[in-house]
């Protein structure tokens, strides 16, 4: 469309208003079918989300009728009662045919007679262990009947005497003591002891508790070991003190008795 421009004194071609208003704008096809695509994905994830749910639902909805209908099985296969459709028989109708049972009385048999003839049972005697017996060859030539009658052997209790086993006392008024005290006693040890060889490979070392009895006269009996260390350290220990000199015994009430006494044996590894 042409209009004359009365400042310029020019034509000017103007686009008429009303084509303007028939145009219609042009619409990107690309994000409308973007557009599209996200409201089809908007409403599956929608439909997704609203299935779960319902199966949700519904799975404790079945487990609750599967819970109810196994308890009601349960219980209908417990209380469940059958009864026999036998008929009835009256009682009284019956004939019973029992046999009377008599009654027996008991008899009773006399004693048998004692016997007449008894057999006169030997004595034995006590004989010391020195003397010599001689060997008596023995014939038995009884003829044994019913009113053979055979005493009673009697045996002679003899009194055997108890042997008195003395106490062994832990806790004294003087206690043992080696003769020259302690440190004559393990230098006793020191000179004597001979570390084993299994020990000394295995770098085995420590103490070795020893305990032993002291006996009135001094001297040492019952060792043991109360807690030792193994690889031949325990049998050692036990070897020296075995060997050791004699003690002082302990006393109680001024009488010598038997005393337990424990020492210490050191097993020093050095390289």
């Amino acid at each position: 469309m042409l209009t004359f421009d009365q400042n310029t004194q020019t034509l000017i071609d103007q686009p008429d208003p009303a084509t303007l208003l028939l145009k219609k704008p042009k619409v990107n096809k690309e994000a409308k079918k973007r557009e599209e695509q996200a409201r089809l994905m908007t409403e599956l994830m929608d439909m997704k989300k609203k299935r779960d749910a319902d199966n949700h639902q519904r799975s404790k909805l079945f487990l609750a009728i599967g819970f109810t209908l196994s308890l009601l099985m349960v219980i209908v296969a417990f209380e469940w009662k059958t009864y026999d459709n036998g008929e009835l028989m009256d009682l009284g109708t019956v004939k019973a045919d029992f046999d009377e049972i008599a009654d027996i009385e008991l008899t009773q048999q006399p004693p048998p007679p004692p016997p007449t003839n008894k057999i006169i049972q030997p004595v034995f005697k006590e004989v010391p262990d020195d003397v010599e017996l001689e060997e008596l060859e023995t014939v038995v030539d009884v003829e044994m009947t019913e009113d053979l009658a055979i005493e009673e052997v009697v045996y002679e209790e003899v009194e055997m005497e108890e042997e008195m086993v003395e106490e062994i006392f832990s806790i004294v008024e003087t206690q043992p003591e080696p003769v020259g005290g302690l440190q004559e006693f393990y230098k006793y040890v020191s000179d004597n002891l001979d570390y084993p060889l299994a020990a000394r490979k295995m770098g085995v070392g420590g103490k070795v508790f020893v305990r032993f009895v002291v006996e009135k006269d001094g001297s040492i009996t019952n060792v043991e070991v109360i807690r030792g260390i193994g690889h031949g350290c325990d049998e050692e220990a036990i070897r020296v003190i075995a060997n050791a000199p004699d003690w002082k015994p302990g006393k109680q009430r001024g009488n010598p008795v038997r005393v337990y006494a424990m020492v210490p044996i050191f097993f020093i590894f050095r390289d």
